[in-house]
């Protein structure tokens, strides 16, 4: 008995590539983030990365290809091999918006990508540069009126939901502000906090930390409710009575559209899994994230209804990019 146990031991680690194997998964998988690291979308798929690595029985790596808004990267699965073994993560306001903005997109991101799992959900953070003279949403939206050239406005790139976000709340304020884009959002925060642009909006997971250590000053937050961590007195657009009041950056995982099913289940269970894992639950959580596991079928449904949506928004402000 005694033998058989420690041969059993000694065989365990060579199984585990068999198991892999079995499933599908026989070599290293890679998470496609097509913004550059910093950002909501390389925080989660970073965080997420070593479970499913152990999950999947293989080295499981992150790589960041950004460009485009979002759009080079996901190119890049869409076209990919479909075998599971090329995942995008991916902040999915880049997908809703891109069929209304592009005349001529590579691909067709509700075909040629299938939904394996809508992950979390994170409200955004409007912050200013500390040198900026406004302490709050009141001060803000007076300087921004009378002074429109001092406060440039920094997004994560043209046809970002934070791009058209800020289009929208600039608007509701009356002020002729400059929109300013930026590779991802981790660019457009860290041009904030050194001063190459005004005011930011982004995803709270990857700008928070800039708030708490004084490199940012929050203004307001996005969301059903305000945050915690130390960033309660952060008043919520509904609150203010701005436009967007439950914006935010929904991340999901998607792969090439023709990946068979089961891989695809196989993909949704281990996200799932590693979503629940208490430590990275806590991590997510500390960041502002919000947890909102949604399988394959109600994740491309949503996907759907929001291309359909942020379209409405698009056209109503007539912006095109070739």
């Amino acid at each position: 008995m005694q033998r058989r146990t420690i041969l059993t031991s000694l065989l365990a680690p060579l199984a585990m590539p068999a198991v892999a194997r079995a499933q599908g998964f026989d070599h290293t998988i890679r998470i496609v983030v097509p913004f550059a690291p910093g950002g909501t979308s390389d925080i989660l798929a970073r965080i997420l990365a070593p479970s499913l690595s152990r999950q999947l029985g293989q080295q499981v790596v992150v790589e960041n290809r950004s460009g485009a808004a979002g759009m080079l990267g996901a190119d890049l699965v869409a076209k990919g091999a479909p075998d599971g073994h090329t995942l995008l993560l991916i902040d999915t306001s880049a997908l809703v918006t891109a069929p209304s903005l592009y005349a001529r997109l590579p691909f067709d991101p509700l075909n040629d990508l299938a939904a394996v799992n809508l992950l979390i959900f994170a409200p955004y953070i409007l912050a200013v540069n500390p040198a900026l003279p406004a302490a709050n949403a009141a001060e803000l939206v007076a300087l921004a009126r009378a002074r429109p050239a001092a406060v440039n406005f920094a997004h994560a790139g043209v046809g970002a939901a934070t791009h058209l976000g800020g289009l929208l709340l600039a608007q509701h304020w009356g002020a002729d502000l400059t929109l300013v884009p930026y590779r991802g959002g981790a660019a457009s925060v860290a041009a904030v906090a050194g001063g190459e642009a005004q005011l930011v909006i982004n995803g709270a997971t990857a700008t928070a930390p800039f708030v708490r250590d004084g490199r940012l000053r929050g203004i307001a937050v996005t969301g059903p409710h305000r945050l915690g961590q130390g960033l309660e007195n952060l008043p919520t657009f509904a609150e203010l009575g701005w436009p967007g009041p439950n914006a935010g950056t929904f991340q999901g995982v998607l792969v090439a559209g023709r990946t068979p099913p089961a891989l695809v289940a196989r993909l949704d269970e281990a996200f799932r899994t590693a979503l629940a894992e208490p430590d990275n639950a806590r991590r997510m959580g500390d960041l502002g994230a919000e947890i909102r596991s949604m399988g394959p079928a109600p994740f491309r449904a949503w996907l759907a209804a929001e291309t359909e949506n942020w379209g409405r928004v698009v056209r109503a402000n007539n912006i095109r990019l070739d």
